[in-house]
């Protein structure tokens, strides 16, 4: 008789050590397959939808710039994809012009269309205030 109810609190104990080991393992497991890689997936369409928007403004700019004179624009973006600030870069390699937006591993390149081989455009930025776009007709130093 005793020994029938050592052997139920033993059965007991093991199967809930194994049932909490499969339950760790499953919540690592969890995280990464259906947070991280959705909230990637996300970040990474925003990025571009980010990019184009300032690609858009850059070649908006450019269109009206003055033959003489300097223009200013401001403009905001998001302070955050899926809850994680990101920055903004405006690249020049030679020949190509691109707004490359990154949150550690995540990025996306967005090509700026029309004028790559008119005018160089620099700068960079992080997700948060306001942004601003100038163009100078004499250039800046």
């Amino acid at each position: 008789m005793n020994e029938e109810g050592v052997t139920r609190l033993m059965e007991y104990i093991i199967i809930t050590g194994v049932l909490l080991l499969l339950m760790v393992a499953m919540m690592f497991t969890v995280n990464t397959t259906l947070m991280e890689g959705p909230a990637d997936k996300l970040r990474y369409h925003a990025f571009v939808d980010i990019g184009n928007g300032i690609s858009t403004r850059i070649v908006d700019l450019y269109v009206i710039s003055p033959t003489n004179g300097t223009i200013t624009t401001k403009f905001g973006i998001p302070g955050d994809v899926a809850g994680k600030v990101y920055f903004v870069e405006a690249a020049h390699d030679g020949t190509d012009q691109t707004i490359k937006v990154h949150a550690g591993n995540i990025q996306s390149e967005i090509a700026i269309a029309g004028i790559g081989a008119t005018k160089a455009v620099t700068g960079n930025a992080t997700s948060a205030g306001w942004k601003m776009i100038q163009y100078d007709s004499e250039g800046f130093l």
